[in-house]
This record gives C-alpha cells, sequence and structure tokens, in this order.
C-alpha cells in the first residue's frame, strides 16, 4: 500500500493551482477529483501510521480509483498517458 500510494502522488499532479484546473469543459472535475483522491491517500497514510494492514481488496480497491481518475485527468490534458 505504501508503494502504491507513493506512485500515485508522483503520477498525480495535486500541487497543481486550482486556476489551472478549472480552464473549461472537462469530463468530470479535474479539482475535485485530485481533492477526493488527496483525501483517500491522506486516510490511507493515517491509518498505515497507526499499524492498520490493509487487504488485498482494499488495496485493489485504491488502485481502481487512482488508475480511472488518472484517465480522466489524462482525458482533460492534466496528465499525459
Amino acid at each position: 500500500m505504501i508503494q502504491l500510494i507513493a506512485q500515485v502522488r508522483d503520477a498525480i499532479p495535486f500541487d497543481t493551482p486550482e486556476s489551472s484546473l478549472c480552464r473549461g469543459p472537462c469530463l468530470g472535475c479535474s479539482k475535485k477529483l485530485i481533492e477526493f483522491l488527496d483525501d483517500k491517500l491522506c486516510d490511507w497514510e493515517s491509518r498505515l501510521d497507526t499499524g492498520e494492514v490493509p487487504n488485498l481488496g482494499e488495496i485493489s480497491k485504491l488502485a481502481r480509483m487512482s488508475k480511472k481518475i488518472y484517465d480522466v485527468l489524462a482525458i482533460n490534458g492534466f496528465v499525459t498517458k
């Protein structure tokens, strides 16, 4: 899970200014998707810090969610595939 979180943090532009995220029609709201994913990652980081061990289903769910958000961000032009 730690490796997955690190990969997502490297691939998604979490530090993109809000003014750049809202620049026209999008498939999904990039700003909201990035905020949502950041919340999920922060939640898992704190859970891991307390010693919680994720099961395979939880890792898979976070990976799928991250990939879907990455795909939307790619369509909206914020990341390149």
